[in-house]
């Protein structure tokens, strides 16, 4: 299911941007949520041609950590258009596009791991090892990654 999965979010024509954070080098949850909502505001920055592009911009978050709805929240109200910006509380299931925005943070988190040595054996099973993990999955996932 993955494999079809993945090839699907190949045909897609969207893009990712992934952001990492450990929390441990921040000193409370509030300074963490700042950074949060201070990179995703220069993530628009950056490309707000591209967001400028679109009639809506929908953030489809399902809630499941409040810091990060917070953040994505506020940095969208800050940097788009109030009246363009359109919020709706998801699952998994729902949608499509929340299902690929958690395959590519799946990815994203596999690569740190594997990077620092810390990707289990069931990783090595359900990716293939790090060498096939990198040319079939990563390579392609950042395919669609944000310039």
């Amino acid at each position: 299911m993955l494999v079809c999965f993945a090839s699907l979010v190949r045909h897609l024509p969207i893009q990712y941007d992934c952001f990492v954070y450990k929390s441990s080098e921040f000193a409370d949850e509030e300074l963490l949520r700042c950074r949060m909502e201070r990179d995703i505001a220069r993530a628009i920055r950056d490309r707000l041609d591209l967001f400028q592009s679109f009639d809506d911009v929908k953030v489809y978050y399902d809630n499941g950590q409040q810091i990060v709805k917070e953040a994505i929240y506020a940095a969208t109200e800050s940097e788009l258009s109030s009246n363009v910006v359109i919020r709706r509380k998801t699952t998994m299931t729902e949608y499509r596009l929340s299902q690929a925005a958690d395959y590519f943070c799946t990815i994203e988190l596999a690569a740190l791991k594997y990077e620092a040595n810390e990707a289990g054996e069931t990783y090595n099973k359900f990716f293939g090892g790090v060498g096939a993990f990198k040319r079939n999955w990563l390579k392609q996932a950042r395919r669609k990654r944000l310039l």
